[in-house]
């Protein structure tokens, strides 16, 4: 039967003459379609066919570039949350802490907020089910608690000071998912807006900010896309055009299938005359790269960091009936000059550890151990100042990468997560105290310090946790430790805008993004300086139900 069956099937391939048969018989995707009929009826056991056939398309685009790759359906709703604005859900931001969801806070008119759920709130139960001390993991807990717009969640939660278990009905809704993380003035007249990701809001979320630091006196702008991995091309390009002049060229992309396709600036942005500074670092790609790179490319600020990743390849979305997705690498970005922004990728092994390579080859710590080709200069639109191709985005003034305060015991206590465990411990302790003591963020950044009593119990906490004490480390590493607990407190009383003003204290970035907006007559058209400086950030996993 089978045996017919596959005889029928050859001979039904095509209507056409016996010379298209055979061409059609000869081509790739017919013998792959041929040989998953094969095994499917007549392998001596059963298969799961949806497996084999998602291990044969795993592995074609293996072959072909790091960037284009296979996501079944949930992988696909999971990874478009966070580009396209919003999602279902609860609206807490919250931290699994010692096996308990800790709420750290309840997003601002969402659901959670409305019933009077509060931060500092445990969530001990989601309808019939314990999520408390049983290890459940984060991917659990979130699938538990967000679900479909309308529907309903019973919790039991535990309060500070309550004796009781509380419970509430929370009807979950659409929570919005911002794409900056902050925005804020840092003296009189300069601005800073943090790009997170380039979603379907970013441009909305960034011109809505631009205005409100514009209303505040703001004449110069620190942009920091440092850990922007990308996001949405036309939001890159909405970006982009607040700051570039009339046609004058974004990014343009072309491939083997695809024409050549150019995208310009319109020239009615709302920042086309302050000066403009770019943070970028390692972290930064693709639609990081394409602002970045216009930015330099026309001379319209200064690009301050460290070499960006170099992630240039276009990806085509291609739905599958079943709900999965193919992201088919079909073109490549190049800046306004010419520059591919795309690295190599000989294999895809020597791909990822591209950035281990870089530090071990010096690349993070010093600009004299970054050597670029003759073949890879290229010239700026309007200084004709010599840029570089080749891969990422290099920055007019480079950065290194800070490893001083990085110390093992440091890193232990990050790691284990000893730093976390003191601020949540911190904030469940003192946060009514704080809130009447601090009226508002401004006197807390002035006032606020982290005491040798709160040191010396995360010191005891490290040691519970595994994190071997060593006093000289620990010095060492004391500002880079009292400034994340500040930061981690700041956000936990306010938001993430406060986190970054108090982190921010200990970019070498930063600072040197304020020393050039702070040069008397500083215009970047008419003056580079090459200047050496570093940085680096850390954020906790703070999460969003």
């Amino acid at each position: 039967m089978i045996r017919t069956c596959l005889i029928v099937m050859l001979a039904c391939l095509s209507a056409g003459g016996m010379q298209a048969q055979n061409k059609l018989l000869d081509s790739p995707a017919r013998k792959l379609q041929l040989a998953e009929f094969a095994i499917a009826n007549l392998y001596v056991d059963k298969v799961d066919e949806p497996e084999l056939v998602e291990a044969a398309i795993v592995s074609m685009l293996e072959k072909l570039d790091p960037h284009s790759t296979y996501s079944d359906p949930e992988e696909v709703k999971r990874l478009n949350e966070p580009l396209q604005g919003n999602f279902d859900g609860i609206g807490i931001q919250f931290n699994m802490a010692t096996d308990t969801l800790f709420v750290i806070q309840p997003v601002s008119g969402g659901p959670s907020e409305k019933v009077g759920i509060l931060a500092g709130d445990r969530i001990i139960q989601v309808n019939d089910t314990v999520i408390a001390g049983v290890k459940m993991n984060t991917d659990e807990v979130m699938r538990r608690l967000r679900g479909p717009k309308g529907t309903v969640v019973n919790l039991k939660i535990m309060r500070k000071g309550v004796k009781d278990l509380l419970s509430f009905t929370v009807k979950r809704d659409k929570i919005p998912v911002y794409s900056l993380d902050a925005a804020y003035m840092v003296d009189r007249r300069i601005g800073y807006i943090r790009v997170n990701r380039f979603a379907a809001t970013t441009s909305k979320e960034f011109m809505e900010a631009l205005q409100k630091l514009k209303q505040q006196g703001m004449q110069d702008l620190i942009l920091d896309l440092q850990g922007n991995g990308g996001g949405y091309l036309n939001a890159a390009i909405d970006l982009a055009d607040q700051f570039l002049g009339k046609k004058e060229l974004i990014v343009y992309t072309e491939g083997r299938r695809n024409p050549r396709s150019e995208f310009f600036a319109k020239g009615n942005g709302a920042f086309l005359n302050g000066r403009l500074v770019v943070l970028v670092d390692e972290y930064s790609a693709s639609a990081s790269e394409i602002v970045s790179g216009a930015v330099q490319d026309w001379d319209r600020g200064m690009i301050v960091g460290r070499r960006t990743f170099g992630k240039g390849l276009v990806q085509r979305p291609i739905d599958l009936p079943d709900g999965s997705m193919i992201r088919l690498t079909v073109a490549r970005y190049y800046t306004p000059s010419g520059r591919c922004i795309q690295k190599p990728y000989e294999s895809i092994e020597q791909y990822n550890k591209d950035l281990i390579d870089r530090y071990n080859r010096g690349e993070m710590l010093s600009a004299d151990s970054i050597h670029f080709p003759d073949s890879l200069k290229y010239k700026t639109h309007k200084l004709g100042r010599t840029v570089y191709g080749g891969g990422g985005i290099m920055p007019d003034y480079f950065v290194p990468l800070d490893t001083t305060r990085y110390t093992d015991y440091y890193l232990a206590l990050r790691d284990k997560g000893a730093i976390v465990q003191m601020n949540i411990k911190l904030i469940d302790r003192h946060r009514a105290e704080w809130l009447k003591k601090y009226k508002n963020f401004d006197r807390f950044y002035k006032d606020f310090e982290i005491s040798s009593k709160m040191l010396d119990e995360l010191v005891e906490l490290g040691k519970t946790m595994g994190a071997e004490y060593n006093e000289e480390q620990f010095q060492t590493a004391l500002p880079l430790i009292k400034t994340q607990l500040k930061a981690l407190i700041a956000r936990d009383l306010w938001d993430m805008n406060e986190y970054f003003r108090v982190i921010n204290d200990l970019s070498d970035s930063m600072k040197k993004a304020l020393e050039l907006l702070e040069k008397p007559g500083m215009d970047f058209r008419l003056q580079v300086i090459r200047i050496f400086h570093h940085e680096e950030l850390l954020i906790d996993s703070q999460r969003t139900l």
